[in-house]
């Protein structure tokens, strides 16, 4: 089975466009290819997802132990020909970007990856092998197999690639020109989702082509092949005993391929609507969740939906189990201000109003405690979380304490109650009780209401 890394001195180097051009590539060449992201980013996995037209799961080392990580990794992996992850920022860079925890070095570590650095030779040529040397050398094993230039010139890789290695006995496997026609532009929370690009599938197959021209395969491939991870279908999905609605359209697109298994796994079937245009919750459910996504660009739709916004603060009000986080935290409040500062009424459910706070707020990972017992928590429990929103509210809520695991910063956050959550803190539901929990409520609920 062909397994690599894909990861990178530093952002912006291209690792997400030679991601695509790589899994489009292997995808053509009948190899089934399957992705996986590491670290807690929603939208490069949109763009696999894209290519391949089947889940790209999320693998990080700071949500989930080594074990649960490999768990995740087999089970995607199964029945593939090709599993390709894509790092996260620099190769070394983790957990507040002073460890390599959670870091691209440090999946690749725990999962036994070649890594394929991609680097940008821009204003470099000998300088750039040193730093691929001290790269090479920074961990051992640095598990770096070969190296892939972007943005690169035909000419000048066949100048850089016999001294690159030569000077680092790395093997340069290829590259990929400047195509300013396949650029995908990017925001505030990093790229443009897939759904967003216009001519996406075009951009890619101008990607696959360039891969498939100037990529070296044979070597590649013979680098790359190893015996696929070891996944068993003992524990199959539990029967679905009760149905939860998932808001999923263009204003709530941040979900977790694993959450919504681990929701499967529990015995709880996704059933998905729009907020934005349906104009009913779908029948039948015990539960809501409402995920994370920009909902800030579509407040004004969101708003004038009166219908669906009335029936979800009905419901809440009424019980039904609900977890709301980021972007559906902040559809449940009492207004949303648009990105000209318009503001446009929400559920109501909350007593925020949010605002564009003109940066990133209270960014990176978090450790999240319970203070009391509620339907997803327990007094005391600790949960990892990730914040990623340029938008703030003025009620955040008090439930739960949230602390960074680097520098200690601590603040308040979140409500939560028998049948309630919401906040900004974005959770990772596998390999935690939290699906259980919300199954569990939410059948509860079911069977009291019919």
């Amino acid at each position: 089975m062909i397994q690599f890394l894909l990861a990178a001195p530093r952002s912006g180097s291209g690792k997400t466009t030679l991601t695509c051009a790589l899994l489009a590539a292997l995808k053509k060449r009948g190899l089934d290819p399957c992705a996986f992201k590491s670290g807690p980013d929603y939208i490069d996995p949109m763009f696999h997802r894209a290519v391949l037209g089947v889940e790209s799961h999320n693998l990080d080392l700071f949500f989930s132990a080594p074990e649960t990580v490999r768990t995740l990794y087999a089970k995607g992996a199964a029945g593939h020909g090709a599993a390709v992850c894509e790092g996260a920022m620099g190769f070394y860079d983790g957990l507040g970007g002073v460890s390599d925890r959670a870091s691209a070095w440090h999946l690749a570590d725990t999962l036994s990856l070649p890594v394929l650095l991609v680097v940008e030779p821009k204003g470099q040529s000998l300088t750039l092998a040193a730093e691929l040397n001290g790269l090479n050398r920074f961990r051992t094993p640095s598990h770096i197999a070969g190296i892939l230039l972007n943005n690169c010139s035909e000419k000048l890789y066949r100048m850089l690639a016999p001294m690159l290695e030569r000077e680092t006995s790395l093997p340069v496997l290829g590259f990929l020109p400047r195509l300013p026609q396949a650029v995908i532009g990017s925001r505030h929370l990093g790229l443009y989702t897939a759904a967003e690009v216009e001519d996406l599938q075009q951009k890619l197959v101008l990607l696959a082509a360039a891969a498939e021209e100037n990529i070296d395969w044979p070597r590649l491939l013979a680098l790359c092949d190893k015996e696929p991870p070891v996944w068993s279908e003992e524990n199959a999905p539990a029967p679905a005993r009760v149905r939860v609605a998932v808001a999923q359209d263009e204003a709530f697109c941040f979900t977790y391929a694993e959450t919504l298994e681990a929701l499967r796994d529990a015995g709880a079937e996704p059933v998905f609507f729009s907020p934005l245009k349906d104009t009913a919750l779908p029948e039948n459910i015990g539960g809501l969740y409402l995920p994370g996504g920009y909902p800030e660009l579509h407040a004004e739709m969101l708003s004038k939906n009166t219908v669906m916004r009335n029936e979800i603060k009905a419901r809440i009000e009424a019980g039904l189990p609900t977890v709301a986080e980021c972007g559906g935290f902040l559809y449940l409040g009492q207004s949303l201000a648009d990105p000209e500062g318009k503001r446009w009424p929400m559920a109501g459910v909350l007593p925020g109003e949010a605002e564009d706070a003109g940066r990133l707020v209270r960014f990176g990972y978090a450790e999240l405690t319970a203070e009391g017992d509620s339907m997803l928590f327990r007094a005391g429990e600790h949960f990892p979380v990730h914040e990623f929103h340029h938008w703030d509210s003025t009620a955040n809520g008090t439930a739960l304490t949230a602390r960074k695991p680097v520098g200690g910063a601590e603040w308040r956050c979140g409500f939560a109650n028998e049948h309630f959550y919401a906040g900004f803190p974005h959770l990772y539901w596998a390999g935690t009780p939290l699906p259980q929990r919300f199954a569990t409520a939410a059948e509860h609920y079911r069977s009291t209401h019919d």
